[in-house]
């Protein structure tokens, strides 16, 4: 299996979809996780580029994630939205914010 290069998490209020690329942008995990079960999914993964949109918990699980060593970037829905590529949903979200996580040098640091 290739190693998880670049993942884009849809924040929501219970449960978090995650979309992941290997370093050649093919797509090797998508996943719903609990609330709870963000952290500890994390923990197991090495280190990679996470992108979310910014939004009111955004900073909160964004310092959370660096401080397990991965490397966090948000941004606003407008750079994301250009990318999504079907139906609104939270599957769509998470994989529009990946994309835009990988191609765009303009989003910002913690």
């Amino acid at each position: 299996m290739s190693e998880l290069a670049t993942v884009g998490i849809d924040l929501a209020k219970n449960v978090f979809q995650i979309h992941g690329v290997d370093s050649q942008e093919r797509v090797i995990l998508r996943r719903k996780l609990s609330r709870s079960d963000v952290l500890p999914f994390f923990s197991r993964i090495p280190r990679c580029l996470i992108g979310m949109e910014a939004c009111a918990s955004a900073h909160h699980w964004a310092r959370s994630l660096q401080e397990l060593g991965h490397d966090v970037r948000l941004m606003p829905a407008v750079y994301v939205k250009p990318y999504v590529k079907r139906q609104k949903n939270d599957a769509a979200d998470a994989e529009a914010i990946c994309e835009a996580v990988s191609r765009l040098q303009c989003v910002s640091y913690l």
